[in-house]
């Protein structure tokens, strides 16, 4: 008699709202690569119960999870420990259930940088980055973004003292990689610019999931400027339709949430996948669809 295969092991995207998410499609094509057995879904977390359900899933057998809006930041305090991109971003978005301790960690920054330097094809190395957010995506997107060298990186925020703080907890980090790092309110960035504008200006606010404008002068777009939405799908058109409007090449976040995906299935698995095919199906489907 053959034995049955053992179980798939269980991970899942938490988060509200989470119906959008395609991350179980991602992760199911990756285990159709490598041949790893995982049953990947979505759980939709009450605003008030992050941490109940997340427990709740651990003790059901799962394996870990991925975070999204709006509990990076609560993602990351549940760990008993965390990666030093975590530490920095003080935000996670992948768990990890350990049985010595939970493991938090943040691919969201990695997964921006190579989709804009190997995806997009545009070096971050002695580039003018405007990051507009101050929030835990804007956060786990930082440190990484620092690591690649730009020239100069400007963190532009409604609440401009999310921003500053946000600006001070990386300013070390800053430094190590020569980067200069300053914090501005979101109406003053275009003042910041200066007469170039920014190379590359990426929208990692919730403006996009409430369906708002960010109030961003054409100004602050340098000539042939990247400008990258962190979300994707029909949230992310009213970024890009004003990129596109101002002369930019305008990108969504379909493939940095690939990449980061990719690295968070290393984490678990300790293989990494391709990003390529399946990030051309995913854009294939995009265009197919009524």
């Amino acid at each position: 008699m053959t034995p049955a295969a053992p179980a798939a092991d269980r991970y899942a995207v938490l988060g509200h709202p989470v119906a959008h998410s395609r991350s179980p499609a991602i992760h199911a094509a990756f285990a159709r690569q490598t041949g790893e057995r995982i049953d990947y879904g979505r759980v939709l977390c009450p605003l008030a119960g992050f941490a109940a359900t997340v427990q709740a899933f651990a003790d059901g057998g799962a394996r870990g999870c991925n975070v999204t809006v709006p509990f990076k930041f609560e993602a990351c305090r549940l760990a008993a420990r965390r990666s030093e991109r975590a530490a920095l971003a003080e935000a996670a978005n992948l768990l990890r259930f350990d049985a010595d301790g939970w493991w938090a960690d943040n691919t969201d920054g990695i997964g921006l940088v190579r989709d804009i330097e190997q995806g997009a094809g545009v070096p971050l190395a002695g580039r003018r980055v405007l990051l507009v957010g101050a929030g835990g995506a804007a956060a786990g997107v930082l440190g990484p973004l620092l690591a690649a060298g730009p020239a100069a990186v400007v963190v532009a925020n409604r609440s401009p003292d999310k921003a500053q703080a946000l600006v001070a907890r990386h300013a070390a980090w800053a430094r190590a990689h020569g980067a200069a790092l300053a914090a501005c309110a979101l109406e003053a960035a275009g003042a910041v610019a200066g007469g170039g504008g920014f190379d590359i200006v990426l929208n990692a606010t919730a403006s996009s999931l409430q369906g708002q404008a960010l109030p961003l002068p054409a100004a602050t777009l340098a000539p042939q400027a990247l400008a990258v939405d962190l979300m994707y799908g029909p949230a992310a058109e009213p970024f890009l339709a004003w990129a596109r409007a101002a002369g930019a090449r305008a990108r969504d976040g379909l493939g940095m949430l690939v990449e980061q995906a990719a690295e968070a299935f290393f984490v678990w698995r300790g293989r990494r996948p391709q990003t390529a095919p399946v990030l051309q199906a995913l854009r294939a489907q995009d265009r197919a669809a009524p």
